[in-house]
């Protein structure tokens, strides 16, 4: 099945266009003849790099100022997607995006799929594929409407990559007038300070977990990443603890990772965490308890305390 065209709500910070908008175009290429972007903002800095992933235009609204994006951005998508009628928009699943889907399903009366991490063609329809119970099962949902389907797409479900396409045409997104319920304001931003590879793009991660026993235990998880130019993860349970800060989680209220080597240190394996982590090509687990869940998904499994084995690992590296 091709379908005709969809549209991948692109997003940006300071010109660097995010990998999930990237991973979406690499999917939307593969089920459709046109695939174009729409953008809350100006695309002029990043027209360059979604036509090098495959968007054939790119309909942006022009500079928002400092108005919240969800508003402004859904009522534009919901005015132009009568007349361009794509057959599905693809957006991530971001706080933003989050925002954007809901208001653009009211305006076009039009139901929601979440949590997506596939797309199939099934029965001459597109089915988004929905994972359950930690991953170890899948729905396939499809639209039974003639509307334009709305998926949202977890991150790290597909891999992005380039087609040497050039520039994205960039065309005219109208705002339109959204009276009261469009003045809202980003008034500040905080950015966090950050060094070192993040976490969702790090080759090689090192997560922490609640068999560390206290907060300070987990210098040992900072280490052992700096040794490995990993980047640090946690838990749901230390994040909740307030050990570290939640850009730290690792699961399904966290981040989705998919590194080279993901090492879990003291993390039982609960689903949430599992959901987060288990695409990993090559999971090695220390954990005291040999019926821990963590060893169900990893390459590697050591069963042994942390406070011991950590710190042999470290002495290891160390000594290279």
């Amino acid at each position: 099945m091709t379908l005709s065209k969809i549209w991948v709500l692109a997003e940006a910070t300071g010109g660097e266009v995010a990998p999930i908008t990237l991973e979406m175009l690499a999917k939307a290429r593969e089920l459709a003849g046109t695939v174009e972007a729409v953008y809350g903002g100006d695309a002029s800095a990043i027209a360059g790099v979604l036509g090098a992933h495959g968007a054939t235009a790119v309909h942006a609204t022009g500079d928002l100022g400092d108005a919240l994006p969800g508003v402004p951005v859904a009522a534009a998508i919901a005015a132009a997607a009568g007349a361009a009628a794509p057959d599905a928009i693809f957006i991530g699943t971001t706080q933003d995006g989050r925002d954007i889907a809901g208001r653009l399903s009211v305006a076009l009366d039009a139901p929601v799929i979440t949590n997506v991490t596939d797309l199939v063609e099934r029965d001459g329809a597109l089915c988004g594929v929905e994972p359950i119970f930690g991953g170890s099962q899948d729905v396939y949902t499809k639209f039974t409407g003639s509307g334009v389907g709305i998926f949202l797409i977890r991150p790290k479900s597909f891999a992005a990559e380039e087609t040497g396409g050039g520039a994205a045409a960039v065309q005219a997104l109208a705002l339109q007038d959204t009276g009261s319920t469009g003045t809202a304001k980003v008034v500040n931003r905080h950015v966090e300070e950050r060094s070192g590879p993040q976490l969702d793009s790090a080759a090689v991660v090192v997560a922490g977990g609640r068999g560390l026993g206290e907060s300070a235990n987990f210098q040992l998880i900072e280490d052992l990443a700096k040794s490995l130019n990993a980047a640090p993860g946690a838990s749901r349970a230390i994040v909740d603890a307030g050990w570290v800060p939640y850009s730290y989680q690792v699961g399904q209220t966290g981040k989705v990772v998919k590194p080279t080597v993901y090492i879990a240190a003291g993390i039982s394996g609960a689903t949430q965490h599992l959901v987060g982590m288990k695409g990993s090509k090559n999971i090695i687990a220390i954990n005291k308890d040999p019926e821990a869940p963590i060893f169900s998904v990893a390459d590697l499994g050591i069963v042994g305390d942390v406070h011991k084995v950590l710190p042999k690992l470290l002495e290891a590296l160390q000594a290279r």
